[in-house]
């Protein structure tokens, strides 16, 4: 019997619900709230909360949380708005926290 291959995914760590592609990741050096985050160009399956400017590592951005759409958990944020010319890359992209996915 022939195996079935599929993209590799990464699911919320309280529900499994799938939340993003392994093939969407831009980076895995990121600091997020608790250890290490990565940056992924989409995310799915998820609730974007208010905008809110905040003082992160790389200077002020404007982001909002993002959560799972069913269970509720904080997995990370999405970057809105970038402040600093060198920092407009993240704009429109998420962090999801390692600790937060599976």
């Amino acid at each position: 019997m022939a195996e079935l291959v599929g993209p590799r995914l990464y699911s919320c760590c309280k529900c499994r619900n799938h939340v993003a592609l392994h093939d969407d990741i831009i980076s895995k050096a990121f600091q997020g709230r608790n250890g290490r985050g990565f940056l992924f160009s989409y995310a799915m399956n998820i609730t974007v909360g208010p905008k809110e400017d905040r003082p992160l590592i790389t200077g002020l951005h404007t982001v909002a949380d993002v959560y799972c759409c069913d269970c509720h958990e904080l997995l990370g944020w999405k970057y809105e708005r970038a402040f600093e010319e060198t920092q407009k890359y993240k704009e429109g992209k998420f962090i999801l926290e390692k600790s937060k996915i599976v």
